[in-house]
């Protein structure tokens, strides 16, 4: 292991590189209204800034993680942050839509690299026995992406121009990269990461956990993006107070993955099952009782604790059963990630066409259920499996009121 300060020092500037990928990937979002005019581009047009970013790290991400894999990790993700902080200050300059878009599909192939190669290294640079703690601190970055960092972009492009929030992000990604560079050890080698396969390795869990994280991703992703008109038309919320609902949605984000931390090492499965139930309740319960203002305000709070809690749960669980290499298991679950992403807002917007904003914390929840079940399920279904494979070798452990000739 790396000097312990040292890497706690390089842990939180990893941790800063995420909250500069997760802000800056959905910081459009924010600023569309803004984009859009000076572009002379439509609403819908600009939106695509973000869903051609999470279709480019779909395509890209397994394939590019195969070719670095011999790379090392420290260069390696110092020259993803390098270009990704040059390609975010193209942005800021960009006088056409264009090279706007190119310049963020570029900053999306960095990002299919990044998120393969992150978690790797930053579990390599510490005991064992604490990987669950270390994914959680590495993931709080990404909570605090869409609770500080979008917000404070969108207040900064409201106040100085859309071009100043990604100048800021383009700032920060350069003192980050910089920062990663020289902290993060020369040790970390391709193959402390690259080569290095889950604890407990098996195909079987591995494929079921990646449709889970679909499920729940896309139900998720398909209520929280639309979440701000279900605040208005169905709780009759002001639009004034959006803005801080919105922050508690988020800062419970926060505190739950920094708390789920000190119990994913010794419940990896629990805590994601666990989280699935929880997540499940709070969409369920927005759509049984969402009209109440009282009652909505805990359950946002639910909802957003136990969804960004359960990303570094799925994290940390997909690379203890990664069947190949660690950071190969990370592009898969950036893969499935960016798919339910899309996908649930894709659908999000259907329903919100036909049947009405009201719905979609239903469907949301029905599918964070079907993850559940599917992980749930597929456990118990080992177990027995594992029980009859133990009585066919060793008959005498047989159920009592029962013989191995007759059962």
């Amino acid at each position: 292991m790396v000097h312990q300060r040292r890497a706690v020092y390089a842990l939180a500037a990893l941790s800063a590189a995420t909250f500069c990928y997760v802000t800056t990937e959905v910081l459009p979002i924010g600023l569309l209204t803004l984009i859009a005019p000076d572009l002379g581009r439509t609403r819908s047009e600009t939106g695509l800034l973000v869903t051609g970013y999470a279709v480019v790290v779909m395509i890209v991400a397994l394939p590019l993680t195969r070719v670095t894999r011999r790379v090392p990790r420290r260069p390696l993700l110092a020259g993803a942050l390098g270009v990704f902080a040059a390609a975010t200050a193209v942005s800021a300059l960009a006088t056409s839509y264009e090279v706007l878009l190119a310049a963020r599909l570029v900053s999306a192939i960095t990002n299919g690299v990044f998120w393969a190669v992150v978690f790797p290294v930053a579990i390599s640079m510490f005991p064992e026995n604490i990987r669950g703690r270390i994914v959680a601190r590495l993931s709080i970055g990404n909570a605090l992406g869409p609770v500080l960092g979008v917000p404070l972009g969108t207040w900064l492009g409201g106040q100085a121009g859309w071009r100043t929030a990604f100048v800021a992000m383009a700032a920060l990604g350069f003192v980050t990269c910089i920062a990663v560079a020289l902290l993060l050890p020369r040790s970390v080698a391709p193959q402390q990461s690259a080569s290095d396969v889950g604890p407990m390795p098996d195909r079987q869990r591995f494929v079921v956990l990646l449709v889970a994280t679909i499920l729940a991703v896309t139900g998720a992703m398909g209520a929280f993006t639309y979440m701000t008109v279900f605040l208005l038309d169905v709780s009759g919320f002001a639009a004034a107070s959006l803005g801080l609902l919105l922050f508690v949605q988020g800062s419970f984000g926060v505190a739950g993955t920094w708390a789920v931390g000190r119990v994913l090492d010794r419940f990896p499965l629990g805590v994601v099952l666990g989280l699935l139930g929880l997540i499940t309740a709070a969409m369920l319960g927005l759509y049984g009782v969402g009209s109440s203002k009282i009652l909505t305000i805990p359950l946002l709070a639910v909802a957003g604790m136990s969804f960004s809690s359960l990303i570094a749960g799925i994290q940390h669980r997909i690379m203890q059963v990664a069947p190949s290499t660690t950071d190969m298991a990370s592009a898969s679950l950036s893969v499935a990630f960016n798919f339910g992403l899309a996908a649930g807002s894709f659908i999000g917007a259907g329903l919100l066409a036909t049947a009405g904003v009201r719905v979609i914390p239903l469907f949301g929840g029905l599918l964070t259920a079907a993850a559940f079940a599917l992980l749930a399920f597929h456990e118990m279904s080992r177990k027995k499996r594992r029980g009859h494979e133990t009585v066919r070798r060793n008959p005498d452990l047989q159920p009592v009121g029962h013989s191995a000739a007759h059962p």
